[in-house]
């Protein structure tokens, strides 16, 4: 890990999105709540809220710094649903390995609990996919 013992404690805030392609029907289930494994979004929310607290677990470079505020918001497009996650740390180091995590986390929950819905007739899923996971921006300092 690199030596980060030198720098500041200050505010770092990042925000990071991407989305999951999903079919119209699969979108109606999750918009009306008819996923048979539970509520998607609430489920992806504290999927999010663990893989950010848990990054430095999973990421060997990344420090095990205090996460002060988690912000994960869902946005239902015509085709699919975009994540973004917003996370704020008094700490040395920046938070967008955090925010990134929890997004790329998100999105996998939401495939997994939709997958039945989504598999054609061999079991494959041609509509699925996950895609422009980004930092959408990053701050240090107040």
């Amino acid at each position: 890990m690199i030596d980060i013992s030198w720098k500041g404690v200050v505010e770092r805030t990042a925000e990071a999105e991407g989305k999951i392609f999903l079919r119209k029907e699969t979108l109606e289930r999750v918009k009306e709540g008819k996923v048979e494994k539970g509520n998607v979004f609430e489920t992806a929310r504290v999927v999010a809220f663990t893989a950010v607290k848990k990054t430095w677990e999973t990421l060997p470079h990344c420090h095990n710094i205090p996460i002060d505020h988690v912000k994960v918001d869902f946005l239902v497009e015509d085709d699919g649903i975009r994540v973004k996650v917003l996370v704020k740390s008094h700490s040395r180091t920046g938070v967008e390995m955090e925010a990134l995590s929890g997004v790329s986390a998100a999105l996998l929950c939401v495939w997994d609990m939709v997958k039945m819905y989504e598999k054609d007739e061999t079991g494959n899923y041609p509509d699925t996919r996950i895609g422009s996971v980004r930092v959408v921006f990053k701050r240090k300092g107040s």
